[in-house]
């Protein structure tokens, strides 16, 4: 797939059945799966087909942006694999409160003392969230309880207990700090939560603290920036040129 051109989409060829992996910037608000059902409707317009395999490696939470790996036909295969790779992301956290979901799905529900955090104390304590750590995931996640997703459990009012869970941290760097709002860059393993990082994060600085932006900025070798709206995949995939047989 070719990086966008100054928002210009380069017209190619194209082998959705065999395989294509398309990185698509997610728009703030969208679901992965909202994603991969406009991809999915417009290959199966421009196929003339009424069913057809769409797939997507590593999932977004809609209040997220950035980074999604969508795979076609033959390449939905290697989904697992692409998911592997390593995540970096940019995320803001806001210290002196917490929300039941870790970030802004939810209201705030407990708030806390944040004036004495500054820039030493986060640098200080950055480093024991790096290397490989236990992590419990969020209770409003798709981690499955008793066959079904966390979440739809907490919605419902019930207690989830979550096993932590071992994953590892490469890189947790500070790159901003104006007294209560964090901005960190973050290259982490699969099944990372940076909603639970922010969680942990205020517990460990004395506050609370939950995430309010965030930005997948990479997939493995696959940069945002390398990446496409779902606007411009729409108008490459109406556009790009199609084998007369596809296999």
């Amino acid at each position: 797939m070719p990086a966008p051109d100054s928002g210009k989409v380069v017209k190619m060829k194209m082998n959705f059945v065999s395989g294509e992996i398309i990185g698509i910037d997610k728009p703030l608000g969208w679901t992965s799966f909202d994603v991969v059902k406009r991809l999915r409707g417009a290959i199966q317009r421009r196929l003339g087909v009424k069913k057809f395999k769409v797939g997507h490696a590593g999932t977004l939470d809609p209040l997220a942006t950035g980074v999604l790996i969508v795979c076609t036909g033959k390449a939905t295969r290697i989904i697992d694999s692409l998911q592997q790779g390593r995540k970096e992301y940019i995320a803001t956290m806001r210290l002196g409160a917490t929300t039941p979901s870790f970030d802004l799905e939810k209201e705030i529900d407990a708030t806390y003392p944040y004036e004495h955090v500054d820039r030493d104390l986060i640098l200080a304590t950055l480093p024991k969230f790096t290397g490989k750590i236990m992590q419990v995931p969020p209770v409003f996640s798709a981690v499955k309880v008793d066959g079904k997703r966390a979440y739809l459990h907490a919605r419902k009012g019930h207690d989830v207990e979550l096993a932590a869970k071992p994953l590892e941290i490469d890189e947790f760097e500070l790159l901003d700090f104006d007294g209560r709002d964090m901005t960190l860059r973050i290259v982490c393993s699969k099944g990372t939560y940076i909603r639970a990082l922010a969680r942990d994060l205020g517990q460990a600085l004395n506050s609370g603290a939950h995430l309010i932006a965030l930005r997948r900025t990479a997939v493995g070798h696959l940069r945002v920036e390398d990446c496409l709206s779902v606007d411009d995949a729409l108008s490459m995939i109406a556009e790009c040129d199609i084998p007369i047989n596809q296999d």
